[in-house]
């Protein structure tokens, strides 16, 4: 039996409705329709790190006008972001990168089995939109203080950099902009639940995603193709 199959974290997942309102379901059908209304030119995908970004100004100034969608989920594991891309968020549209930002709700998965999930993510990525670039953000840190969960995603983005060699179209960036503080601890002006990101801690996190995704944009075939013509 080979690793994969061992590994759930690289197994899709249809998220339960444990609340009894249907919305992870609604909101990944208004993902598939968006699909067959826009064109992006930048996708978003993953958990609530992705969709809290879209309701903060610096999604309209930074990412809007690079003709982005989001399309996050709070809650979501790699399980779920493989299950949402295997059923239809990836048709109908072409984008020339692809944003995931996934992973730190895994808490059942190891290091090593989060980041086999995120590595299944990008393979899929890669055989329906081949064109695309894929560009994986590493986890934050979380809790006010040191613990487990943010030691297992210092150690999830370690593992990563060895990604770089099996997807040659990913790229892997850091995005801690140094939240944790000398003495170990997370602010609350960052991180307003010390998971979530306050406006301030998007603001960190965005300038360097933003400077990529244009040097990205500004690196796609057609462009290129134009260049040489």
């Amino acid at each position: 039996m080979s690793q994969e199959v061992l590994n759930s974290a690289a197994v899709p997942l249809y998220a339960e409705d444990i609340q009894g309102d249907g919305r992870w379901h609604s909101q990944h059908s208004r993902f598939v329709l968006d699909c067959k209304d826009k064109e992006p030119d930048i996708l978003f995908v993953g958990d609530s790190m992705v969709q809290l970004l879209h309701q903060y100004e610096i999604w309209r100034e930074l990412f809007s006008p690079l003709h982005a969608l989001n399309f996050g989920i709070g809650g979501d594991t790699t399980r779920h972001v493989l299950w949402r891309l295997e059923n239809g968020e990836l048709e109908n549209i072409k984008p020339k990168v692809v944003v995931l930002w996934v992973g730190t709700n895994n808490h059942e998965h190891s290091a090593e089995e989060v980041v086999g999930g995120i590595e299944a993510i990008v393979q899929l990525i890669n055989g329906h939109q081949p064109q695309a670039k894929v560009l994986v953000l590493s986890l934050l840190p979380r809790g006010e203080k040191p613990n487990p969960l943010r030691e297992k995603n210092g150690q999830v983005n370690q593992l990563l950099k060895s990604s770089l060699v099996k997807f040659p179209k990913m790229q892997l960036l850091n995005v801690d902009a140094g939240f944790v503080h000398s003495d170990g601890t997370i602010s609350h002006h960052d991180m307003f639940d010390y998971l979530h990101l306050t406006q301030m801690g998007y603001a960190k996190v965005c300038k360097p995603v933003y400077e990529l995704l244009v040097q990205l944009l500004e690196e796609t075939p057609e462009e290129k193709q134009a260049n040489l013509a």
